[in-house]
């Protein structure tokens, strides 16, 4: 075990969060002689000088009786009782646990108590999630290298017996990787391979990538997605190694420019340039919600050379910004220079003109789309 002096640990996290575990961990130091610890992904994230949002504490040096007397006593509202689990504001209380799988699916866990620091920690999935903060002491505990792993930016199991079980935990590797922008371990990387993904809840499935589609480092977590073999077992086909190497190069240079709103389709906008795989069949393999749907099943590819005609027939109905193509640099910049960016593409003429002078029904689309065609014949001639 490696322990690490930290004392100005709280220092960045926000005022209520410090002030919610200054009053816990006094309520349960003092009057049930309890140690508590910070433990999990708020340890990572203070290593790495990441925002802190919510909190995880873990209290030691209570059975589970009085430790659900102390919740009750404090006010905190019981969410996963049989996980020994609380919540007091932006902190998470649990009682320190064992895990044994003993049937089927993410959560055919049976849960008991632990006194074991080290063996609470085994339960977790990765090494930089399993470090914990003791509040007393002022001092990190590591008890399976995970200060190692953070400083070389890798993930990597703390027990391969245990990871296995969890099959969620091949995709939180998929997301933390995009997120965190580390690699994958490569012999926890040849266990998720091993890992049957079949047994998760689509709920479950798309939270995972909606984390991943929200990360920064795209091109980390589409590493992660090939190698750990995601995209073959969930849709059937991964990417080729040419297109791979593509679509890795097109996330890491295009997403952190793409308008705000559409960050969260950029990761797929690309993959699917780069997939054999049709948008329909991803979308249902991850439980995409409907406006997945409505952006991407349609989606056209760029071709070899993007043209002022091509842009123009992305704004049909709405100015480009509104599609997920101008995730693409080249994209953006010739809707800026063609007035397509926030207007639809006019053709010169609206239906009501054409009403006017005859058109109607099927004559009035057909001339509609035929003047529509002309003039982007005519932008491709620029």
């Amino acid at each position: 075990m490696t322990s690490l002096q930290f004392p100005d640990f709280l220092t960045p996290f926000p005022t209520s969060i410090r002030q919610q575990i200054s009053h816990v961990s006094s309520f349960l130091e003092n009057r049930y002689g309890a140690r508590c610890r910070i433990v999990g992904g708020a340890v990572r994230d203070r290593l790495l000088e990441r925002p802190i949002t919510d909190v995880d504490l873990e209290i030691y040096g209570l059975d589970p009786e009085r430790f659900a007397e102390a919740m009750e006593r404090l006010g905190a509202q019981g969410v996963g009782k049989s996980f020994y689990v609380y919540k007091y504001g932006d902190l998470d209380i649990a009682l320190p646990r064992r895990e044994r799988k003993v049937a089927p699916g993410h959560r055919g866990f049976a849960v008991e108590p632990a006194t074991d620091e080290r063996e609470a920690t085994r339960r977790r999935d990765f090494t930089v999630n399993a470090m914990m903060y003791d509040l007393r002491e002022g001092k990190i505990l590591d008890y399976w290298g995970g200060l190692e792993d953070l400083a070389v930016r890798r993930l990597r199991a703390v027990d391969p017996a245990t990871f296995i079980e969890d099959s969620l935990r091949v995709l939180r590797g998929m997301q933390f990787a995009a997120r965190l922008g580390f690699r994958i371990e490569e012999t926890t990387c040849r266990l998720c391979r091993t890992i049957p993904l079949d047994d998760l809840p689509g709920s479950r499935m798309f939270g995972e990538f909606e984390k991943l589609f929200g990360g920064e480092w795209l091109h980390y977590g589409l590493y992660a997605m090939e190698s750990m073999g995601v995209s073959r077992r969930l849709w059937g086909e991964g990417l080729e190694y040419g297109s791979f190497f593509r679509a890795a190069r097109e996330m890491a240079r295009y997403s952190s420019g793409a308008p705000e709103t559409l960050r969260p389709y950029c990761f797929l906008t690309i993959y699917l340039q780069h997939s054999r795989v049709s948008a329909a069949r991803i979308l249902e393999a991850i439980d995409a919600p409907r406006r997945y749907r409505r952006l991407l099943e349609n989606l056209p590819r760029l071709p070899d050379r993007i043209t002022s005609a091509f842009v123009a027939d992305l704004a049909k109905k709405h100015g480009v910004k509104e599609s997920p193509l101008a995730c693409y640099p080249e994209v953006r910049t010739l809707a800026r220079q063609i007035g397509v960016w926030e207007s639809p593409f006019e053709i010169g003429v609206t239906p009501e003109e054409l009403k006017q002078l005859g058109y109607e029904g099927k004559a009035l689309g057909e001339e509609l789309e035929r003047r529509r065609l002309e003039k982007l014949a005519r932008l491709e001639e620029e």
